[in-house]
């Protein structure tokens, strides 16, 4: 199945069992876009469905119900698990049935959970995955706490893992932190925005969509090489994803996204667009700029007005080309690699990556 249908066909129900709702994502994905291997696929979807329950258990791992509640709220309400399905991926490369491969997936998944709930209260944000955040529920503090039990029980597990991992997970957490300091502080004085927000993104999206096959990688047994080649698809890639959500807030519908259309301009969120089209001198866009430049696009007609600039904007353009000079430099990674099923899927994520803009 190509990635244009993927949207479009029902969720097939998986022959070894109900997977967890928050495997689901991911389930489809290698469904659709993995090639027709069924050993390939029946050792997927098992460690799929084995390592969710693993994140469920381990993010409730707390004697006190009122904690357990707040460290599981996010790993009950969903989530694509795409840095999961990443790390399952790259142990193929080795011996995915060695211990702790998939314990070394859900690591990868905890520091990324913990990262939203950090995130949501930067942002201010009241709703994620569709039911109200943790900040809303719990307060800011609680929040903020809850991020870092889940950090340090991510550190926790890794610490039995491969030494490689450890430093992995260390390295990781600390380009996360990083990334956020930096979108708070935003661009220094003589910084140029586009490349402030490649900074950043490189901290808060490229290294966890790296770290994730590289734990699986190194957990495998994986040769040191093919290591690297996996940890640098995963920050090309990663780059592009987060290229391509920016993309998406400006011209998706609802129904693809799960978010109203322009939440990021509603938010004042300076996505990589809008960033290109306010350094940008063309005079065809200079209606845009104006608007961008006034700040937050609280007001409908405006808002309605930038989406539709947008749409026909230079700056969507570059974007879109920037996101896929990052794609190719993924598949580049991948053309070491010997030619295994789970090549071809991490390629195909790749297809799906820019389908989902187009």
């Amino acid at each position: 199945m190509t990635a244009e249908q993927l949207y479009e066909a029902p969720i097939p129900a998986s022959p070894y069992g109900p997977l967890p709702y928050s495997s689901v994502y991911s389930s489809v994905l290698l469904s659709r876009l993995g090639p027709n291997e069924p050993a390939f696929r029946r050792r997927l979807e098992e460690a799929l469905a084995a390592a969710e329950r693993c994140l469920r258990d381990c993010s409730r791992d707390t004697p006190d119900p009122r904690v357990a509640d707040l460290t599981g709220h996010l790993t009950t309400t969903g989530g694509k698990r795409l840095r999961t399905l990443l790390a399952l991926l790259a142990a193929e490369f080795g011996d995915p049935s060695r211990e702790g491969v998939v314990r070394a997936a859900v690591v990868a998944e905890l520091v990324h959970i913990a990262s939203l709930y950090h995130d949501d209260v930067v942002d201010r944000a009241a709703v994620r995955h569709g039911v109200s955040s943790a900040n809303v529920l719990w307060g800011d503090r609680m929040a903020v706490l809850g991020g870092n039990w889940l950090l340090a029980r991510a550190a926790r597990i890794a610490a039995g893992l491969e030494p490689g991992v450890i430093d992995l997970n260390a390295g990781t957490a600390n380009r996360l932190i990083t990334g956020q300091m930096r979108e708070l502080a935003g661009p220094g004085p003589e910084e140029n925005p586009v490349e402030h927000y490649f900074r950043v993104i490189a901290g808060k999206t490229a290294a966890l969509l790296a770290m994730a096959p590289g734990a699986g990688a190194l957990q495998a047994g994986a040769p040191r090489v093919v290591v690297d080649a996996l940890i640098e698809y995963g920050e090309q890639f990663g780059v592009a994803f987060q290229i391509a959500d920016d993309l998406l807030d400006l011209a998706s519908p609802e129904g693809l996204t799960g978010k109203e259309r322009g939440k990021d301009l509603l938010a004042g969120v300076s996505s990589l667009p809008v960033l290109l089209a306010l350094e940008d001198d063309d005079p065809r866009d200079a209606e845009l700029r104006e608007l961008l430049a006034a700040g937050p696009t609280d007001e409908a007609d405006r808002h309605l007005r930038v989406l539709e600039l947008f749409s026909v904007s230079r700056a969507t353009a570059r974007a879109e080309a920037l996101m896929h000079e990052r794609l190719a430099g993924a598949r580049a990674a991948l053309a070491s690699l010997p030619a295994l099923p789970a090549r071809h899927t991490l390629d195909a994520l790749c297809d799906f990556v820019s389908f989902r803009t187009g």
